[in-house]
């Protein structure tokens, strides 16, 4: 294979997400909704009769992508145009100048990126050059048009929302850059499809962000004579999270925080009490402890018995108020209260496992039926629809989806069988039985 030196003269120096824009509808990932075999955006595009229209959609979707394949297809003139550094001279300028176009038969179409960044009198400007046909507005934006365009300006466009891709569709794309001379192609990089997909995922359904973090993975990767390899400490380092404040070993500050924490755990008050001490006598900030102590009240006692998280709160305000040494009696009453409470994980468990679904499927979309629709336009994109308010019926619930399609049948909260839980329990074994229509009473 051909290798490429670092003093050659091509596009190598773009960012991979530019590289790979596509000029054609064929090799535009997603959005088949809109740009599939017959759809109605794909006709406007290919027959070049596009309207003014409003691309919404979240990053990294292919809003501007859209706007350069119309760019490379329509016959028109086109200008772009952007909502960050032009105001309104600049703006009559370009309309006057498709004012002229316009009486020699000429179409112009104005592509204003971050449309929703313009004020009012600056998207009043275009108004009256829409109305007459002097130009074909596109405009793009990652806020609900319906807040953020002029009233007057949005009757004139029709508006196409995109959608988060896949994950599949990122996946796709990924593969694409490792093949495409305008790529990674010139290179042999060695990367498996878990990889790929691990890449995918983090991105969560925005394309800038997956070959981004693509090219930095391979930018980084272990160069040898015949490839470059990613590996998986390299990829982590990419897309991790933040490390953990307490995950540091070897310091005996977080050894006897864990200690006091595990100790009020294991309803063991004695042991509790003295680490409490050990911390306090050692100068510890007391505003410290208490919000640790806040933190355990819910991720170890939880439902069981809700009374423990405004004590906890309580004893923060006391330690605020007072200060050491008067406020060591109120940690003290907090810390035998939480070791002596029933212990329920249940709302800690509920979130982490609420957590693996969230970071795993951020592309899903809030189900339509429980979506406000204060505007026009949302109602015609049937924003609330079906939705049931519970207060006008009988059993003060619906059966109603609430969670995104892939996660229908999912549950994170079960309640154990300790304090106020078995009551809990039984309440929410019955609301669940009458959701899935299994019984008629609640």
């Amino acid at each position: 294979m051909e290798q490429m030196s670092l003093f050659d003269d091509r596009e190598v120096y773009n960012p991979l997400a530019s590289r790979l824009r596509p000029d054609d509808l064929d090799g535009f990932v997603g959005q088949e909704h809109l740009l599939g075999k017959g759809k109605i955006l794909r006709q406007l595009i290919e027959q070049d009769k596009i309207p003014s229209m409003i691309f919404w959609g979240p990053p990294g979707v292919g809003k501007t992508t859209l706007a350069g394949i119309i760019a490379h297809k329509t016959h028109a003139e086109f200008i772009n145009f952007s909502a960050v550094t032009s105001g309104i001279k600049e703006i009559k300028e370009v309309m006057a100048q498709a004012e002229n176009s316009r009486r020699m038969g000429i179409k112009t179409v104005v592509f204003v990126d971050e449309i929703h960044r313009f004020n009012k009198a600056q998207q009043d400007a275009f108004l009256p050059y829409v109305e007459k046909g002097s130009i074909i507005l596109i405009g793009a934006t990652t806020e609900n048009p319906s807040f953020e365009i002029n009233g007057a300006l949005l009757s004139r466009c029709r508006v196409f929302v995109l959608q988060a891709l896949t994950q599949e569709n990122l996946s796709s794309l990924l593969k694409k850059a490792l093949k495409s001379p305008k790529g990674l192609g010139y290179l042999d990089v060695d990367i498996d499809d878990h990889m790929l997909d691990m890449i995918a995922q983090f991105a969560a359904g925005d394309a800038r962000t997956a070959l981004n973090t693509l090219e930095m993975a391979v930018t980084n990767g272990e160069i040898s004579a015949d490839k470059t390899t990613v590996t998986m400490e390299v990829l982590k380092q990419c897309i991790g999270k933040k490390s953990f404040l307490y995950d540091k070993k070897g310091e005996e500050h977080y050894n006897i925080i864990s200690a006091l924490h595990k100790s009020m755990r294991n309803s063991d008050p004695d042991a509790a009490v003295y680490w409490l001490a050990r911390m306090l006598e050692a100068g510890e900030d007391p505003l410290y402890v208490a919000r640790r102590l806040i933190r355990f009240a819910s991720e170890d006692v939880g439902m069981a018995d809700s009374q423990a998280l405004p004590l906890a709160v309580a004893a923060y305000q006391a330690c605020h108020f007072l200060g050491m040494p008067e406020c060591n009696v109120h940690l003290s009453h907090t810390v035998i209260y939480l070791s002596m409470a029933p212990k329920s994980n249940s709302a800690y468990a509920a979130y982490e496992t609420a957590k693996e679904d969230a970071q795993a499927t951020m592309a899903e979309t809030v189900p339509l039926n429980i979506r406000n629709a204060p505007t026009k336009l949302m109602e015609e994109l049937h924003y609330g629809e079906g939705y049931v308010y519970a207060h006008d019926t009988g059993e003060k619930m619906a059966r109603m989806q609430c969670l995104p399609d892939a996660l229908t049948d999912r549950e994170y909260y079960h309640p154990n069988g300790q304090g106020k839980e078995p009551e809990i329990k039984r309440r929410l074994e019955q609301i669940r039985q009458w959701k899935s229509g299994q019984s008629t009473e609640v």
